[in-house]
Order: structure tokens, then C-alpha cells, then sequence
């Protein structure tokens, strides 16, 4: 490879290089430059506003969801304690990210150590995977709810409950360790500079001149065999729902309490698309689109959901309303 044959035609006019990598190979303590709208340095404090009032949004909808599903016996339910697991990973996502972007536009920071980068992946991608399980679950809520009403109870138990969030969590957090721990050894000779405001796995592949293969082909299975396998689990079960919808006589009202679901299913599911879709056919467009892509694939979702449930769902707006009656009185 080319990459490793400067490596070490740079180790032999230096010998104390040399002595570096072979002392510590597998040491790697870089620093990289985070992105944020190249060109626009000047715009940053006007860019940060909309920023700053999209991450209070998040903060405070999704907090605002939990309090009420907290603070409401009625809401105690299984679609609820869903519902409030997909706030927390909302909420888990917004606090991940908002310390590098607001950094970077504010002027707090610029650059990110490697161990950072790499735990800030970590988190960003393992709470994806997260939201697609916590999706996942809702879509099965909703399919014994509506094909197996008579056994919803017995089915979905507390400790049944508590027992498919530990799995969802140890679904999403434990299979992305191997590839994550492996950056850490990898070298990086190519340029710093980070696409986004925030890191990802893939973003310091492309700068890694190390053999890369195996966190590339594992990382696809892991795509393959989690978001896109939750997103056919969910179509699936869709289609059972329908299906059983079409035989029962009150169908708008079965079909509308699947609405909000299907609501966050799009609102995660299309700007992931999005943003594979430039990554892979828009490699001509400005950086900017690239960052703004990048920023709507992790703000887009958290910000929508609270919105979504708040409007589709009638026991969580009549509470909120209720809320905030008390507090103007």
C-alpha cells in the first residue's frame, strides 16, 4: 500500500521516529480538527443560534415527555415505558453531540484527542442503533396491541419490559466494541480534518492508513443486521397489523393510535437514508451540505419526536396541556 510504503521511507530517514514506532505501535495519541461549515467562520455566532434553540428543543421536549409519563399514573403502560425509553435515547443523543458543535461555532474548541473522538463514536452510533431497537419494540407493542388486544397485558409485563430494554441496550452498546476499540490502533497519516462536528466511525476510517477491512466489513453486517433488519422486522409487522386492521370494524381508531409510531420510524429512518445517499452519489457537493446533513441525521429525530407524540398522542397532549395550564395559573 502506498500509504505504508511513505510510512516507512519517512521511519528510515528518521531514526527516531523509527525508535517511536517500535517502541509504541500500537499507541496512537492524534488530535483531530472538527468541521463545522468551512467557509462560513464569519457566520458562526448568526449559524449558532438556530443550533442553540434546536438542542434546548431537544433538552427540554424530550425531558418534558419523560416528566409526564413519570408523573401520570394513567401513562404507566408498556407503549409508554417505550415511549419513554425513546426520550432517553433522544435525550442521550442531543447530550453526546451538543458539547463539539456549539464548541466549534462558539469557539470553545477546534480539535478532538483520538480517545475522545473515539468514545464520542461510540456513543453517537450505539444510541442509533438504540433508537432503531427502542423503534423495533414499539412496533411489536403496537402489533400485540392491535392483533392480540385480549393478551396485551399478559404478554407485555413489567419485568418483561424491563427485560427488552437491558436487551436493547446490550444489543446496541456491546456489538459495536470490537470496531470501536480497533481505531484506537490504527494509524493515521493522512490529513486530521474531521467531515462533521462530531465523530464517526466511518469518518476516521477514511483518514486511517492502517488495514482497515475488518472494521469495514463489520461494520456493514452490523448495519445490515440491525438497522436494516429492524426496518424489515418493522414493515413486517406493519403488514400483520394491516392486515388484521382490514378485518375489524373500527379501523381508523386501531390504525390511529400507529401513527405516531410510524411518524418516528420516518423521521429516523429518511435522514439516515439522506445522508448515505450524499456520502455515496455527492461527493461533488460543497462540505457545507455534507456538515448540514450530517447535523440533520443526529438533530432531526430527537427534535420530532416530542413534537410527533405530543400532537398524535392524545393522553400525552392532554397532560402537557394540563401542565402548562397549571403553570400559567
Amino acid at each position: 500500500m502506498p500509504e505504508h510504503g511513505g510510512q516507512f521511507e519517512l521511519e528510515d530517514k528518521c531514526p527516531s521516529a523509527r525508535m517511536i514506532t517500535l517502541r509504541s505501535p500500537s499507541v496512537n495519541s492524534s488530535t483531530f480538527v472538527l468541521t463545522a461549515f468551512s467557509g462560513l467562520e464569519q457566520q458562526y455566532p448568526w449559524i449558532s443560534i438556530p443550533f442553540f434553540t434546536t438542542y434546548t428543543f431537544v433538552f427540554w421536549g424530550n425531558c418534558m415527555v419523560l416528566h409526564v409519563i413519570r408523573t401520570e399514573p394513567s401513562l404507566h403502560q408498556p407503549m409508554f415505558y417505550f415511549l419513554a425509553m425513546l426520550a432517553l435515547t433522544d435525550l442521550s443523543i442531543g447530550l453526546s453531540t451538543v458539547h463539539t458543535v456549539l464548541g466549534i461555532l462558539w469557539g470553545f474548541i477546534q480539535e478532538i484527542s483520538l480517545d475522545s473522538c473515539i468514545a464520542q463514536s461510540y456513543f453517537i452510533h450505539g444510541l442509533s442503533f438504540m433508537e432503531s431497537s427502542v423503534l423495533l419494540t414499539m412496533a411489536f407493542d403496537r402489533y400485540i396491541a392491535i392483533c392480540h388486544p385480549l393478551h396485551y397485558s399478559s404478554i407485555l409485563t413489567n419485568s418483561r419490559i424491563f427485560n427488552i430494554g437491558l436487551t436493547t441496550v446490550a444489543r446496541s452498546f456491546f456489538f459495536i466494541i470490537p470496531p470501536i476499540i480497533n481505531l484506537k490502533f490504527f494509524h493515521y497519516c493522512r490529513s486530521h480534518n474531521l467531515s462533521h462536528s462530531f465523530c464517526l466511525h466511518q469518518d476516521l476510517l477514511r483518514l486511517a492508513c492502517s488495514d482497515i477491512r475488518f472494521n469495514s466489513y463489520y461494520a456493514l453486517m452490523l448495519v445490515i443486521f440491525t438497522l436494516l433488519l429492524d426496518a424489515a422486522l418493522i414493515l413486517y409487522s406493519y403488514v400483520l397489523i394491516l392486515r388484521a386492521v382490514l378485518a375489524i370494524a373500527e379501523r381508523h381508531k386501531s390504525l390511529q393510535t400507529c401513527i405516531s409510531h410510524i411518524c418516528a420510524v420516518l423521521v429516523f429512518y429518511i435522514p439516515i437514508i439522506s445522508l448515505t445517499m450524499v456520502h455515496r452519489f455527492g461527493k461533488h457537493l460543497s462540505p457545507v451540505i455534507h456538515v448540514l446533513m450530517g447535523n440533520i441525521y443526529i438533530l432531526f429525530p430527537p427534535l420530532m419526536n416530542p413534537i410527533i407524540y405530543s400532537v398524535k398522542t392524545q393522553q400525552i397532549r392532554s397532560r402537557m396541556l394540563r401542565f402548562f395550564s397549571l403553570k400559567i395559573c
